[in-house]
């Protein structure tokens, strides 16, 4: 298997088969495109849990382990409230290494009003970088349930923000040096400080507001994943716009520098939502600060395509993310 996220083939024939004892309580399990499971508690209140671990990067590994989790939980329709902690660290590692990425955790916590409420930390030769799983506890009304599997023929995809930014980030984070030959100071800084766009907790909650029927945060993969994904969740077709996807000019140039596609790089930090008030969502999203657009529609067939004028690209499976071409070490 390559490296990263398994194949969906994999998935569907190796994960979701061997799955078979269930309980009444689980209302969301296991599926293409779901990213959290919900379990119902009380009457009318449910419980979302997710689990993400962050293997790609060490540069600021504290900080997106939170915030892939939180998006998550937030995709759902659901309010975090908080997170469970696996922290495995190689040998060799210094106690004020650890230190950091606790205060780097506690941060972001503290930012999204989230609690740490516990977890594992370890020391093992079997790692040569650190490694934080982080499982994340959400609640919400049980009729609030958004799910990825909600989208409807002749609704529209709103996206926030621009397609491969953490990637993007993580990049040029780790080969600075490298990008400095090339491009200026500022404008490595301008694409480092992508990182400050990680967190989808703020248009998730514009989107519930303005009743979404579907959201899924865009991970690894990238927009092209994330894009296959929301059609194989509600078995539909996707018709999307490349022009339309937003995209910044250091992403570009980046990706043209490692020969990357930036449209299957990483991109935590943006949310596709599907809606039948799509430029009411857009002009929402903008009053507090989030750039979005229209970038396509669900149909009703099973072709998931990009139109770039004239060209049609069909859509695939997500594969191994374009992050993992680039030696980060």
């Amino acid at each position: 298997m390559e490296i990263g996220k398994v194949s969906e083939s994999i998935l569907k024939r190796s994960i979701l088969k061997q799955i078979k004892h269930r309980r009444k309580e689980v209302l969301v399990g296991p599926g293409v495109g779901e990213d959290c499971s919900v379990v119902e508690l009380e009457p009318n209140e449910v419980f979302v849990i997710s689990t993400d671990p962050i293997t790609g990067t060490k540069e600021d590994i504290g900080k997106l382990a939170v915030h892939i989790t939180a998006n998550d939980i937030s995709s759902s329709g659901a309010e975090i409230i908080g997170v469970m902690l696996t922290i495995i660290l190689p040998e060799g590692t210094k106690e004020s290494e650890l230190k950091e990425i606790m205060k780097e955790i506690e941060s972001v916590c503290s930012s999204l009003n989230i609690e740490i409420m516990g977890g594992h930390t370890e020391i093992t030769a079997a790692v040569n970088q650190p490694i934080i799983t982080v499982t994340g506890v959400g609640k919400m009304p049980k009729d609030a349930m958004i799910k990825t599997a909600g989208v409807k023929p002749g609704q529209e995809i709103v996206m926030s923000k621009w397609a491969g930014i953490e990637g993007t980030a993580i990049i040029a984070k780790a080969k600075e040096k490298e990008l400095l030959t090339i491009y200026t100071t500022d404008f490595i800084n301008g694409a480092k400080d992508f990182i400050e766009y990680i967190s989808v907790v703020v248009e998730s909650k514009v989107a519930r507001r303005l009743g979404v029927t579907s959201m899924h945060d865009v991970t690894e993969g990238g927009i092209y994943g994330a894009l296959w994904e929301l059609g194989a969740a509600s078995n539909v077709g996707i018709e999307v716009d490349l022009k339309k996807i937003p995209i910044k000019q250091e992403t570009v140039e980046i990706c043209e520098f490692y020969d990357l596609n930036p449209y299957q790089l990483i991109s935590s930090g943006v949310m596709l939502m599907v809606t039948d008030r799509a430029n009411a969502l857009v002009d929402e999203l903008k009053k507090v600060g989030i750039h979005a657009a229209v970038i396509g529609r669900i149909t009703d067939n099973n072709e998931r395509i990009v139109l770039n004028e004239d060209e049609k690209r069909f859509l695939a499976p997500p594969k191994s993310d374009e992050l993992y071409k680039v030696n980060l070490n």
